[in-house]
């Protein structure tokens, strides 16, 4: 797995994208993080291929693991936003989200699109996070 490490409020290592196309996996932003679309690839390969629930959990898992990057975790995320290539796993991606965020319930939105970058994607999610004086405790971190 690649060292991940926060450079300027920034996060990245978790696929081989953010270099190819220029993006960070994870953003700080004052008191607030914007995690970038995150899927079921992880260390190299496409986890749960046609399992929705459980690439749904997958997901929110590289997410979240971006997010404790700046100490933050599932309780600290007021926006989900998930990215669903047919509208049958609905229920079953809704599903892993109530299993995560039933207890913070963030503002959430699901959207059905024509695909994804890899054809065994069915699920692409994105989090925002906030904690009050979390960019008092990034300015050491920052080069």
């Amino acid at each position: 797995m690649t060292d991940r490490q926060i450079v300027r409020g920034r996060i990245a290592g978790f696929s081989p994208w953010e270099d190819e196309f220029g993006y960070s996996r994870a953003v700080a932003a004052g008191d607030h993080v914007h995690v970038a679309g995150t899927t079921a690839w992880v260390d190299g390969k496409i986890e749960h291929e046609g399992d929705p629930y459980h690439q749904t959990l997958a997901a929110f898992g590289v997410g979240l693991q971006a997010l404790a990057a700046y100490g933050l975790t599932a309780d600290d995320v007021f926006r989900t936003r998930m990215y669903i290539t047919h509208v049958r796993d609905a229920d079953e991606v809704g599903r892993a989200h109530r299993t995560l965020f039933a207890a913070s319930r963030p503002a959430a939105t699901m959207v059905v699109v024509e695909g994804l970058i890899d054809s065994r994607m069915m699920v692409e999610i994105e989090l925002d996070a906030y904690r009050a004086g979390l960019a008092s405790t990034l300015e050491g971190k920052t080069p």
